[in-house]
This record gives C-alpha cells, structure tokens and sequence, in this order.
C-alpha cells in the first residue's frame, strides 16, 4: 500500500521513494523518529520500499531542536565541529586545535569520551554523544536494549559480524551469542545490534 499526494493525512507530506532510501534515512534526514515514521505509514512494509512509491513523512508544528547536533565524523568541518571540540575540551577530552575540522585528534576525543560515557566508541558523533556531551537535541534517544557486558552499535552500509569483530577486537561467534535473534546474513542498515565488549 501507498500514498498519493492527496491521501496522506493532515500533519503529514507526501514524500516520494528515491534509490536506496530506508525509513532509518529518511527518519533522520527528516529529524522525526523512526517510530513516528512507521506510524504514518500503516501499511507500508518498511523494509519493502520501492522507487517512485509515496510515503507520508510526519511535520511538527512545534520548534525544533535547540541545537541541529549533526552526525559529525572525521573529515566534518564547519561550526558545528568547533562545538564539539569546545563541549570535548570542556569534558576534560582533549581534541587538538580548536579549529572546527574533525581530524584525529578529535576523533581519538571522541572515541575517549564515548568510552567514558559508555557509548558505542566508533568517534561518530550522534544524537547520543551530543547528549551526553550536554546538548538539547529536542529527542531522546532509545534505550538501549543490550544486555550488561555488551554495548550497542547501529549497523552502517557494508557492515558485516566480520567487520564489527575486527573492528571492537572481538569474535563473530562473541557477537552472534550476544545477538541470538539477528541474522547474521540478513543485517539492516539502521539496525542496533549488541558488541560484547
């Protein structure tokens, strides 16, 4: 099932599927919750869209976030970086020049803290990091449903149980029992998965 133009209800616009769009994308492109984004959607199978079909992206009449926090990662540049580094320094995590250029020195801050917060530690700065950096995204991130021992990751195109596993020095077989209900050949993009760690 989807939506024409004229079908999509009040408080919502019509969007139309391009290429290698997912509801996980577009949720964040859109600054909406992937849940509001299903909800406005009966009917569509999420992981069944197809170029050219029409969906409904929910709208807020009320203001958006206090601050945009970007997804920030090496080679990032702007104000949005000088932020950061400022928010890192001031945490006691040193990121090098205050220069708004996310480079090494910034991502080894990132990866610090992140580890020091508990967070994934892969030195993308998300909703979650700029929340525990102290920033007012206007959301809340989703709890984190791993178990103790484990940290969550959200799968990124290309991954593998392979690459995740050399990447946080673990095994596949570690992460395969951490994730008894994932597929490890069928993995999503946007889909959180547990690192032991």
């Amino acid at each position: 099932m989807y939506y024409n133009q004229s079908s999509c209800p009040a408080g919502t616009t019509p969007y139309t599927i391009k290429a290698g769009d997912t509801f996980y994308q577009i949720a964040r492109r859109e600054n909406i919750s992937l849940d509001a984004l299903i909800k406005a959607n009966p009917g569509v199978d999420p992981d069944r869209l197809f170029i050219g079909q029409i969906i409904c992206i929910p709208t807020s009449t009320t203001p958006g976030p206090t601050h945009p926090c970007p997804t920030l990662s090496t080679g990032s540049k702007g104000p949005a970086v000088t932020d950061l580094q400022v928010r890192l320094r001031n945490a006691g995590f040193d990121p090098g020049a205050i220069d708004g250029i996310f480079g090494p020195n910034t991502r080894t801050a990132v990866i610090n803290f992140q580890r020091s917060k508990n967070l994934t530690p892969d030195g993308i700065v998300g909703i979650r990091t700029w929340t525990a950096l102290g920033v007012n995204c206007g959301t809340t991130p989703p709890p984190s449903t791993c178990p103790a021992g484990t940290f969550p990751h959200t799968i990124k195109s290309g991954e593998t149980f392979y690459i995740l596993a050399a990447r946080y020095n673990t095994t596949v077989e570690a992460i395969i029992r951490a994730n008894p209900n994932v597929n490890p050949n069928n993995l999503q993009i946007g889909q959180i998965v547990c690192i032991p760690r």
